[in-house]
């Protein structure tokens, strides 16, 4: 069954031990710099870093007695790998991450520090995905999966519940688009309570399986590259069960961004807020200069989805961002 506004209220309620409640700040700089009301959710103060802790923590607390002594295993792009060992930790469940190799050595060595088994499997989401579920059969573990699942669609919606409570007057969301369940869900809850708010999904150029899978008018596999914002890689399953329904019903507007973007905001993130995040945290910022898109006057609220990034990455970021003007 389809997840619904009342999901997510409870999924809210359920995560609250584990998942943090995130703050909203204004960005005066920011807001200088793209000629708008600019505040930021920042989804970085969870204690794995990134807003997956939600969702995870949500299916988790779901699960029967029986399924958490087999243990759960899932397949990541690292973040959803981090939130699910994390939470599993809290509630004494036995944790299996799959990972493919493009997946970033940062996040392969934070899902291990939280005590999960991690298996790192082929070159795209979709292997590791394809591992996980042999497991599935072979062990009997219980798999979770990334995004498309109503327990973690609903518990990312808790993040647009926030949202309006912090911000009830606020014109645009902008977040990250990859399998759909932040979008899904930020959509599934604030689009439900406020139909006027401008939902705005952004997607990297190359490896963009939504973006592909809605043109197309069915999930479609597409080839997967490294990018600065690696969490917005990956498929979206075949047989994707909600996401793909569920997203072009609640996002008002989509766009991808190039690399270059991606490093310009980042580098405007830490000069104006002095914050490290991301590719990915900053995607909604990167649209809004590649397309010059109008927000003047307008409140806008930029989910900055997670901060697990290497510093290693700064040269590669500074050097892109120098093919963008400031």
């Amino acid at each position: 069954m389809s997840p619904s506004l009342h999901d997510v209220y409870l999924a809210r309620q359920a995560i609250q031990a584990v998942a943090a409640r995130t703050p909203l700040v204004y960005s005066p700089m920011l807001s200088q710099r793209y000629h708008a009301q600019i505040w930021l959710k920042l989804e970085t103060s969870q204690p794995t870093g990134a807003f997956k802790l939600r969702g995870a923590t949500y299916a988790l607390s779901r699960l029967p007695k029986a399924l958490r002594e087999r243990g759960v295993i899932t397949c990541s792009t690292g973040n959803h790998g981090r939130a699910l060992a994390y939470a599993a930790k809290q509630l004494g469940i036995p944790a299996t991450v799959c990972l493919s190799s493009l997946v970033p050595n940062n996040k392969v060595d934070a899902v291990k520090a939280m005590g999960a088994r991690v298996w790192v499997v082929g070159r795209s989401q979709d292997e590791a995905e394809q591992a996980a579920l042999e497991a599935v059969s072979r062990d009997g573990l219980c798999y979770i999966p990334p995004f498309d699942h109503p327990d973690i669609i609903a518990g990312q919606g808790t993040i647009g519940l926030e949202i309006l409570e912090d911000a009830p007057d606020v014109d645009v969301i902008a977040a990250g688009l990859s399998g759909g369940g932040l979008v899904g869900g930020i959509g599934l809850a604030a689009r439900t309570i406020a139909p006027y708010i401008d939902l705005i999904g952004i997607s990297i150029r190359d490896g963009a399986a939504m973006h592909e899978s809605i043109i197309a008018g069915k999930p479609v596999a597409v080839p997967e590259s490294e990018s600065l914002a690696d969490s917005l890689g990956g498929g979206i399953g075949l047989n994707n069960q909600y996401t793909f329904a569920l997203v072009p019903q609640v996002m008002t507007q989509h766009y991808q961004v190039d690399e270059a973007y991606i490093a310009r905001a980042m580098i405007d993130m830490w000069q104006c807020e002095n914050r490290w995040v991301e590719g990915a945290a900053v995607v909604g910022l990167a649209a809004a200069r590649q397309h010059q898109l109008d927000w003047q006057d307008k409140k806008v609220v930029i989910v900055v989805s997670g901060n697990n990034v290497s510093t290693d990455t700064l040269a590669a970021v500074t050097a892109l961002s120098e093919q963008v003007c400031p």
